[in-house]
């Protein structure tokens, strides 16, 4: 199967490459030569940056227009569990997915999968908004809120 690189995938093509089941957001790439460490396996620090391209896609393709002309927030990462699984190498097209899976006031906690064949990495964060300033939590808004319950079925906390 022939995978558009950089473009939203289908349910049908994340599940024709091997996912166990469809995420939100999934958008394909492949492994270049600078993300190589010195053992020509892909570096930890290529995860993160992959991990965090889909972060920022997936806020601007589905956050920003919930935000229903209010101020857009500073969207920080508070913590991330990243597991590597398996090792990844040059030209290995992989998948990278992003779904939100709970929710809090001011807070989401977002699980990311990178797959290529088979599971190969995961990565759990907890992403806060913040006033634009700075100066404190930025409430999720109601439209957001109902977009994590219906697109991604993500349940309420707190």
């Amino acid at each position: 199967m022939e995978l558009q690189f950089h473009t939203p995938l289908s349910a049908a093509r994340q599940t024709a490459f091997g996912l166990a089941e469809p995420q939100p957001l999934a958008i394909a790439d492949k492994v270049r030569f600078a993300e190589l460490d010195m053992l020509k396996h892909v570096n930890n620090k290529a995860y993160m940056e992959w991990f965090e391209t889909l972060r920022v896609a997936y806020f601007d393709r589905f956050c920003a227009p919930c935000l229903d002309g209010l101020p857009e927030p500073r969207t920080v990462l508070r913590n991330a569990d990243i597991r590597y699984l398996r090792e990844m190498v040059m030209g290995e097209t992989y998948i990278a997915t992003a779904r939100v899976s709970a929710f809090r006031t001011s807070s989401y906690t977002m699980v990311q999968q990178l797959w290529s064949g088979d599971l190969r990495a995961t990565l759990t964060g907890v992403m806060v908004m913040l006033r634009p300033d700075g100066s404190g939590r930025y409430p999720l808004p109601e439209r957001l809120r109902r977009h994590f319950i219906d697109h991604d079925g993500a349940e309420p906390q707190g």
